[in-house]
């Protein structure tokens, strides 16, 4: 198996109850507290830090003139519409 290229390491302050759960997880598994917590981070930016992703992605598509006229997109579907039931 391929090991992964790993950053520097980093310091991290932590609230003291969510190291020992950290901890507590690491010993019940036979891991690492940095495999437990990388999987976390890996869990939370899977999902939410996947959002915050996307509406960054958004922001910046608006920033640089990607967009349409919500008011366009209406009619165009109501053209559609119209075309389908006649």
């Amino acid at each position: 198996m391929c090991r992964p290229k790993l950053s520097d390491p980093i310091t991290l302050r932590l609230p003291v109850e969510v190291l020992q759960e950290i901890e507590k997880i690491a010993e019940t598994c036979d891991r690492s507290r940095s495999w437990v917590m990388v999987r976390a981070l890996r869990h939370y930016l899977a999902r939410e830090g996947a959002d915050i992703l996307a509406m960054r992605r958004g922001r910046e598509e608006v920033a640089n003139g990607d967009v349409h006229d919500i008011d366009d997109v209406l009619r165009e579907i109501d053209e559609l519409i119209a075309a389908k039931v006649a």
